[in-house]
């Protein structure tokens, strides 16, 4: 498992699909509707990052970021309003690591955990498949040490299917990883997928597993 997550938010809905795309990204993820027994949390789960909703019953998130501060050495992302400037810049200056503005992309609020947990130092930023070395953070791929050129959306094709190498996901979950939707043209898929196969050339390391999906796997 990759690195503990903890998402504290009321909104089953949201709080249901932030669990299962961390989940899906290779996240140990964990989910709270509100921060009542954090400190527990915090014990017990030892996250390494925690998404903190402002709003919250209870104890607030302004609240709970300094519980997190007092108790634990995790990252903290916040979930914010859209027109709430001044709950950001509280925020961040009570020390949260970053910010999400609600509504928000899937994909960006993904992107902004690994980015935060990147920072941190709590999750490798260079993933090795075979020959294949995948760094997005400096968007440095190359394969038997010969750089390979990737379009954004390719990189961050190739970024997911790495975190989750030796695993088939299915086209509904790169959707939702990549694009941040799910009601995309499941062809997008194959069209990004098949151009990456080729840029990473033989043998091949990009496999598709018929009525699943596909897997980023060096064959033995």
């Amino acid at each position: 498992m990759g690195a503990r997550v903890l998402v504290v938010e009321d909104a089953e809905a949201i709080r249901t699909a932030v669990l299962t795309g961390l989940t899906g990204a290779g996240f140990h993820a964990a989910g709270r509707a509100d921060g009542a027994a954090l400190e527990r949390d915090l014990e017990a789960f030892r996250p390494d990052l925690v998404v903190l909703d402002v709003m919250l019953p209870g104890r607030d998130g302004f609240a709970l970021l300094e519980v997190v501060r007092r108790h634990s050495d995790a990252g903290v992302l916040m979930l914010t309003a859209r027109d709430a400037v001044d709950d950001r810049l509280r925020g961040l200056h009570g020390g949260a690591d970053d910010y999400v503005v609600k509504p928000f992309a899937l994909a960006e609020l993904l992107a902004r955990v690994t980015a935060v947990l990147r920072r941190m130092g709590r999750t490798p930023s260079t993933v090795e498949v075979g020959d294949l070395l995948v760094d997005a953070a400096a968007g440095a791929v190359s394969r038997a040490g010969v750089p390979i050129e990737l379009t954004a959306t390719e990189l961050r094709l190739l970024d997911y299917l790495a975190a989750q190498r030796g695993r088939v996901v299915g086209k509904g979950q790169i959707l939702t990883r990549v694009w941040g939707y799910t009601e995309y043209d499941p062809n997008l898929v194959e069209v990004h997928v098949s151009a990456l196969r080729r840029k990473l050339g033989e043998p091949r390391l990009l496999h598709t597993v018929r009525g699943l999906g596909y897997v980023l796997r060096a064959e033995p």
